[in-house]
């Protein structure tokens, strides 16, 4: 028996939140009232947790099949957030690890004396034909049920943000096909929910007190088929789409299909396609009552969730997720839902001012270092096409400020001496951003190139791959110009 310890010292209660490396989990670290609760987090890999969301917080290393590092993740804890399913696992046994799973968990949190679990479920008629994933997240429910704690479960349809596999599913389909051959499930109707609102119904599920176990539908304000959100998406895009229904294309072929153009999405594509033939509506408006949550319609959510990706980009330090060693230079690019990311690395022996001298100096009258000819005629291109061509130059040529052009480029972000981002302003059929890094390792000092591009559609991606030995010859040039300016600092 593992004693609870209840009220830590400081006054705040310990929270327990599985998942935490996944979609939803590592979102809800950052709206976890920090002042109430002390958060703790239980993961497989503590690697793949965002450091900054998990400050002031504890990390758990274990699995959810093993009740030993169960036990020691619970002690002391009052509440805990259940947001672990095996949909991604290998194989087709993800029932039964959902069920050993949820049947662990809750033996142990009865052991520790939890009082409260929160658990984020799916949305489906339970009377109709439920795909093996909805009817695996309705017996997960029922398993935590059948103990001690109060089991508090939010059902919810499809999630709309970057990074959620549906949104990102729908988002890869309609800008990589200007004719898409649909399956039945396109017509299917469900009632999608921003993420922020996700966040917000699980904060409040663990913050407020109920009377026993309850479970709440939670949805937007819309009830859409999967063809709708496509065309909406596509809307906000300005993306022309034609969409033809074929009725006869079965989950399995429709899985292969969404694989073969998601491909992402392709070790879990047919788990996935067998949901979106369930209708995901929500029947009971009880939610609506006991929260003072006003959720947003389909417009606001995938507005957010486009708007919210550029400034994950913009915020995102590679070095958290990238090798600085220098052998990710491998020009291609790796698909982020959509956007091709491109980044290379350089190491050299000066500090980080000195190898920074040079990224500061870029542009206008000292040009791009390498192939200059190219660029002036890719400028001349874009004048041509109504463009702004090269004709701005930089105000400033030994130094940046937010908001100030540099030829055909913008400056998005600069940290002095550490990293500046541009945003492309020329014409292309897509959005483009170039950023530069420098930060200290060892006595060494790593000059990090990172080139993204937002492809609009087909022709962007024709764009991108079309003109990539022209941009790896600039790209590659360009960084070794730059380290050999560094080093001669």
């Amino acid at each position: 028996m593992v004693k609870n310890k209840g009220i830590q010292k400081n006054g705040k209660s310990v929270v327990l939140i599985t998942g935490a490396t996944g979609y939803i989990g590592g979102r809800l670290m950052t709206v976890v009232d920090r002042s109430k609760y002390k958060i703790r987090c239980f993961v497989r890999n503590p690697d793949y947790i965002q450091k900054n969301s998990i400050e002031g917080g504890e990390i758990v290393q274990g699995d959810i099949l093993d009740k030993k590092s169960l036990l020691m993740a619970m002690e002391g804890v009052d509440m805990a957030y259940y947001l672990v399913h095996s949909m991604g696992g290998n194989g087709n046994n993800f029932e039964e690890l959902d069920r050993v799973g949820a049947l662990n968990f809750i033996e142990c949190a009865d052991a520790a004396g939890i009082k409260k679990i929160v658990y984020f479920g799916g949305l489906g008629d339970v009377s109709s034909d439920l795909s093996p994933h909805l009817r695996s997240r309705h017996e997960v429910g029922e398993i935590l049920r059948s103990g001690k704690a109060q089991i508090i479960e939010l059902q919810a349809s499809i999630v709309i943000g970057s990074g959620s596999i549906s949104f990102e599913m729908i988002r890869a389909l309609v800008e990589r096909l200007p004719i898409m051959i649909t399956p039945r499930w396109v017509s299917t109707l469900a009632q999608p929910i921003a993420i922020d609102d996700v966040l917000q119904y699980l904060k409040s599920s663990g913050e407020m007190e109920f009377k026993g176990n309850q479970i709440f539908q939670i949805g937007g304000t819309d009830v859409v088929s999967y063809g709708q959100l496509m065309e909406e998406y596509a809307t906000q895009r300005k993306l022309k789409r034609i969409m033809i229904k074929v009725p006869v294309l079965t989950p399995r072929l429709s899985s292969l299909w969404l694989g073969l153009i998601t491909p992402v999405y392709a070790r879990i594509g047919r788990k996935l396609v067998d949901s979106l033939r369930n209708t995901s509506i929500m029947k009971d408006e009880a939610s609506r009552e006991v929260f003072s949550i006003e959720p947003k319609g389909i417009k606001e959510a995938i507005s957010d969730a486009i708007r919210n990706e550029d400034q994950e980009f913009a915020q995102t330090r590679w070095s958290d997720s990238m090798s600085s060693s220098g052998e990710d230079n491998k020009w291609g690019g790796e698909f982020h839902g959509v956007r091709i990311v491109d980044i290379k690395t350089r190491r050299v022996s000066t500090p980080m001012e000195a190898a920074f001298s040079p990224i500061k100096g870029i542009g206008g009258t000292n040009g791009w270092y390498y192939a200059n000819w190219l660029w002036k005629l890719r400028a001349f291109i874009d004048l041509l096409v109504g463009g702004i061509g090269i004709r701005r130059g930089r105000k400033n040529p030994i130094d940046f400020a937010v908001g100030e052009t540099v030829d055909w480029w913008r400056v998005e972000a600069y940290e002095k001496n550490r990293r500046v981002r541009f945003k492309g302003e020329f014409k292309l059929p897509g959005r483009a951003w170039l950023e530069f890094e420098v930060e200290p390792e060892n006595k060494e000092t790593i000059i990090r190139q990172t080139v993204e591009f937002d492809p609009r559609g087909l022709l962007g991606l024709i764009y991108w791959y079309g003109l990539l030995p022209v941009h790896s010859v600039i790209f590659e040039g360009m960084l070794d110009k730059i380290v050999q300016k560094a080093e001669d600092e």
